[in-house]
Parts: C-alpha cells; structure tokens; sequence
C-alpha cells in the first residue's frame, strides 16, 4: 500500500499502468466505499492501463486505508479536493484527467472550481439533475451510519448504504463525520465557471442522480451519457460506462 500526507492525514492510493505514460488520470471513489471496490474490483485499472495511462486511485479521507477522523472539519469538501492536487504533487505530476463516481464526483467538482488548471478532462459519474436539489433529510445519512443496526433504518436507499459501510468494514463513525462535513454550493451559476471538457455520466435508473444531462446543462460544452438499465449502484461496472469515458478522452464521443 503506498500512501501520501495531505493536510497532516496519511491517505492511501494505488498508482497503476505505465509509469512512462504521457497522460494520468486520477479516480476518486463513492461515500462509504474505497479505492478496490469502486474502481479495481469492477475492471478500471486494467481498462486504464490497457489505453496507455498512468493511473492514480486514491482512498479518500475516512475511507477504506486511509486516516479516519471522526470530526466533521476535516471532512470539508474544498479540503478533500485539495487532497487530489497533493497526491499529484505526492507523485509529480502537474495535469491529470479526474474521474469521480458521486462522493467523488462531489469532490471532483469542487476539485475544478478551485483549480481547475490542474485537470485535463473531467468526468462526473453517479450524478445528475437532482444535484441541485435540497438534502431530502438533514443529517440523515449520518443517523444512518450511526444507527446501532441497519434494521432500525426506514429509508431503502440509506439501509442499502448502511449494508454497503458495514459490508466492507469501514469505520462508520467516520463516514457519519463525513457526511456531516461542509460543501462548495454547487449550482447552475456556480458550475458555469467550469471551464474543463466535462462529461457526466448516471444510469437510466439512478433516483440518486437524476437524469445526467439536467447537470451537464450548467457546465458549458458538457456531455451526457445515459447507461441503459442501470441503476446508481450498478451504473460503476457497465461496459458502456467505460467505453464512454475512453471516447471522451480521445475525441471521439458526440
């Protein structure tokens, strides 16, 4: 496991693919998972070093090897984009593409609206339309982490959440604090100022997300992609998902 320090926390990530290669491209996984299940385990990093590039996937803050706080400062959103720019620095890179799945693509949004000059191209996965909405609950997400059993949980989606955290034994006090943590507004007027070819991804079914292009709307120039059948938890695994991002990359996606 390598690892790197960012804003006085040691973080883990893989780092994958040639290592002479001329582009790098960074992923940044959901709440409650890590860098092997969002992106190893469903065939990114051998997709990834297959097209030539040199991949980066880190375990953010409260997540999977990484530090796990239990206070909700150090899980500040602008604070947790700053940490993709240091593993960059960590591995000496200066540009890379971004590639996050929600939580990620939270953070990877945030991650273009205060340096953007950093990242090539970006793709934001797991997310849509209902970005711009209100939380349904304040707070419940962390209620849910901290709930003393998944069977006291009401809501389907925060109990499958709940199952996920406790599936791969992730510290749920820390992904309580997570949720918690503070977050750069995203709207319309505030993604405008993106300035990075953007492509937005979510599944057909993703009540989560919403339907992909309401989002890609705000970004000027962005595309959007609609996986077929997918909902929000299969959407990270389908070939189509892949294959998207590939042709955005080299041009070729209209």
């Amino acid at each position: 496991m390598a690892q790197f320090i960012s804003d006085g926390l040691s973080l883990a990530y893989d780092a994958f693919g040639p290592r002479d290669a001329k582009k790098s491209i960074v992923l940044v996984h959901g709440f409650s998972a890590n860098r092997y299940e969002n992106w190893k385990r469903m065939g990114w990093y051998d997709a990834i070093a297959a097209k030539g590039l040199c991949g980066l996937a880190l375990d953010t803050r409260g997540h999977g090897e990484s530090a796990k706080p239990h206070d909700p400062a150090q899980y500040d959103r602008e604070a947790m984009a700053r940490d993709i720019f240091a593993l960059l620095d960590h591995v000496g890179v200066e540009r890379a593409h971004l590639l996050g799945f929600s939580m990620g693509s939270h953070i990877a949004l945030t991650a273009a609206l205060t340096d953007a000059g950093r990242i090539d191209h970006l793709v934001v996965a797991g997310v849509g339309a209902r970005i711009f909405d209100p939380p349904r609950e304040e707070g419940a997400m962390a209620e849910a982490m901290e709930a003393a059993s998944p069977d006291s949980i009401a809501d389907p989606m925060l109990r499958s959440f709940r199952h996920f955290a406790d599936e791969q034994k992730e510290d749920r006090l820390a992904l309580a604090a997570c949720s918690r943590g503070a977050r750069l507004p995203l709207t319309p007027d505030s993604l405008a100022a993106i300035r990075r070819p953007t492509l937005v991804v979510a599944g057909a079914r993703d009540q989560l997300a919403g339907p992909p292009q309401g989002l890609a709307d705000a970004i000027p120039g962005a595309k959007a992609v609609t996986l077929p059948g997918c909902d929000h938890f299969s959407c990270i695994g389908h070939p189509l998902f892949k294959a998207s991002v590939f042709d955005f990359f080299d041009g070729w996606l209209e």
